[in-house]
């Protein structure tokens, strides 16, 4: 983009304010802003609308629906790639960590094979070709209940754009699944699992993380600081497994379970990320703790689209409602993740950031979204 673009007469999303005014982008970057409703000649009018920095997704499944969009279906990578790119700008998010997991079980019950390396290079492929519409990195979820966890992880380097590792442990009867009961049902119905493969399942997974849990772990973090990337956890439930993350230099907790894993975090300065689809549903669907809860108690930071990436959007405007602050609402998408995953370029309407910019209105407390630029260029 070489010529200048101006969006003028909207209310625009600053970090602490909304104002009407107008955005002068050039060259994939914004220039200045100013306030006031005047629309200059050649400026484009956006009519009141609000325009607020692109969205930051930290953690979405969204490109493993593609790749497989049913059992046993392996869609054609590059198609899937390029419709999950489209699907997300779609929604106004500008950048992404796309989500990908490391840690198989090849062998067993309830078996998995790896991907990750082989998926992540043909993202960045396709990124190097400069047909995304999007900026992409990833977030290898390192599950350390696993048997390949430090192979595939060793697969990857400083030069992948890896931004985030979450350290994962789905050992049944703790974290997400501390109800067994609830395990069962979504297993048993997600993969058909009669009674006794459900239990060799369980046995398999205990066992494995007694075996190499802790050594999975270490190696977890250590592969991060490797990569440059910023560390999460995942499903914190107890006090003392915030704790444990702490230690880790751990900077971001995703989907804590419990309240006292929330105030933990908040008194050790991690930030909560909480999943969009929990706040509009109003709770979690594995009986953890509400996200409108944590929201309610000051206890939630970052939001994630989690599975549907339409609800990104949707959960921060329902944020800003229920502040009684929109632009508050707005930086739990945009100015806080940004932050802390360490993109110091994006996330806020300012000087020099990123031209990622989304324009929508609202009917009643939902956002109807009009336009995306990312880098300047219109691509929604």
């Amino acid at each position: 983009m070489t010529q200048e673009i101006v969006l003028a007469n909207a209310t625009l999303v600053l970090p602490d304010e909304v104002v009407t005014g107008s955005v002068c982008l050039k060259d994939g970057w914004i220039r200045d802003f100013a306030t006031g409703a005047s629309v200059p000649p050649g400026a484009q009018d956006c009519e009141g609308d609000y325009l607020a920095p692109g969205l930051v997704e930290l953690h979405t499944d969204n490109l493993e629906r593609h790749i497989q969009p049913r059992p046993k279906v392996d869609w054609p990578h590059d198609a899937a790639i390029l419709a999950h790119d489209a699907e997300l700008a779609g929604t106004g998010i500008t950048t992404v960590f796309d989500a990908m997991r490391v840690g198989s079980i090849p062998d067993g019950h309830g078996r998995y094979q790896k991907y990750a390396r082989g998926l992540a290079s043909e993202l960045m492929a396709l990124r190097a070709a400069d047909v995304l519409r999007i900026s992409h990195f990833l977030h290898l979820r390192a599950e350390v209940c696993s048997q390949t966890l430090v192979e595939e992880m060793a697969e990857f380097g400083p030069a992948d754009r890896v931004g985030i590792v979450s350290l994962m442990d789905h050992t049944p009867g703790q974290r997400q699944f501390r109800d067994i009961a609830k395990l069962e049902a979504y297993m048993k119905g997600k993969h058909a699992l009669g009674d006794a493969e459900f239990k060799a399942h369980v046995a398999q997974l205990k066992e494995m993380r007694a075996a190499n849990g802790d050594r999975h772990e270490a190696a977890a973090v250590a592969e991060a600081a490797r990569y440059g990337a910023v560390l999460a956890s995942h499903d914190d439930t107890t006090r003392d497994q915030v704790a444990v993350s702490h230690g880790h230099g751990i900077g971001m907790a995703e989907f804590p379970t419990t309240m006292e894993a929330a105030k933990a975090c908040r008194e050790m300065g991690i930030a909560v990320i909480m999943g969009a689809p929990n706040l509009i549903r109003g709770g979690s669907h594995s009986g953890n703790v509400a996200a409108r809860d944590l929201a309610e108690a000051d206890l939630l930071d970052i939001l994630s689209s989690d599975y549907v990436p339409s609800a990104l959007l949707l959960a921060a405007v329902r944020l800003g409602v229920l502040w009684g602050d929109m632009a508050r609402g707005i930086c739990t998408v945009t100015a806080q993740p940004a932050r802390y995953s360490g993109l110091a370029d994006r996330g806020r309407i300012a000087p020099g950031k990123r031209a990622d910019l989304v324009r929508f209105a609202l009917h009643g407390d939902v956002p109807a979204l009009r336009a995306v630029w990312s880098r300047g260029v219109r691509v929604a």
